[in-house]
């Protein structure tokens, strides 16, 4: 079984805005606006890093669980997105383990299921499985065409801030059936197909950092300033999350 990093997604009280934002400094285009998301009261844009997606939501109405996580932690990261090659099996783990699940949807195109927060820690987390290991469904039929010759290329991790990032990480490695988290610096560390998963020490449980492959660093940095954004050495801070940026793959 392999599970990769698929879609990172973002809450925001101003949609738009951080919309705007993202697309000026890391020079993607929206490829899709998923009408299906209303269901939980909320208005969505997706915009592809190479074959995977960066998703900013926002609620449209009150009592919705992105406006109660926006409620404790402001704009931040919101949920993660995992494409595995085996549903079946993790869907029959997850009863087996006793977790939870908010939602769950079998398409003939996609299986998804997602976990509950409580269950796994810090964010909601989806295991998907298109149908074609290439195809990804929720970015709409035309993402491809959306693609951006520069910028950001690639999510190359995704960092979990924590309150005990030992104890996450090894829920994480648990409910996801991955190998054991390795000690990185401070904290840890769990490798995916081609990503990293990262759990380092927060005032609180919260997706707090994605590190990005990009092709022109000093361009981004620069937009980030003109955007009015904190830009600090390699990291642009853009909707209370960290974008770590990298020029190696």
């Amino acid at each position: 079984m392999t599970l990769r990093i698929r879609q990172i997604v973002l809450a925001a009280r101003d949609l738009e805005q951080t919309v705007a934002q993202l697309t000026s400094v890391l020079g993607l285009q929206v490829c899709y606006r998923d009408p299906g998301v209303a269901e939980f009261g909320l208005a969505n844009a997706l915009m592809p890093i190479g074959d995977q997606f960066l998703e900013v939501v926002s609620p449209t109405r009150p009592d919705t669980a992105a406006g109660r996580h926006l409620d404790r932690h402001g704009d931040s990261g919101y949920m993660l997105l995992l494409q595995t090659d085996d549903f079946p099996r993790d869907r029959a783990r997850f009863d087996e383990l006793g977790v939870r699940t908010i939602w769950e949807s079998k398409r003939p195109d996609i299986a998804a299921v997602h976990l509950h927060p409580k269950d796994i820690g810090a964010a909601i987390v989806s295991v998907d499985q298109p149908q074609h290991a290439a195809d990804w469904p929720w970015a709409g039929p035309n993402w491809r065409d959306y693609v951006s010759g520069q910028g950001a290329k690639r999510v190359l991790s995704v960092t979990v801030g924590a309150v005990n990032p030992t104890a996450m990480a090894s829920q994480w490695a648990k409910v996801l059936d991955t190998s054991a988290p390795t000690n990185r610096g401070e904290g840890k560390l769990i490798e995916l197909n081609g990503g990293e998963l990262r759990f380092e020490s927060a005032p609180a449980d919260v997706l707090s950092a994605f590190e990005l492959l990009v092709d022109n660093r000093e361009a981004i940095l620069k937009a980030a300033r003109e955007q009015g954004l904190q830009a600090d050495g390699d990291v642009v801070r853009c909707c209370g999350t960290d974008f770590r940026l990298s020029s190696a793959s």
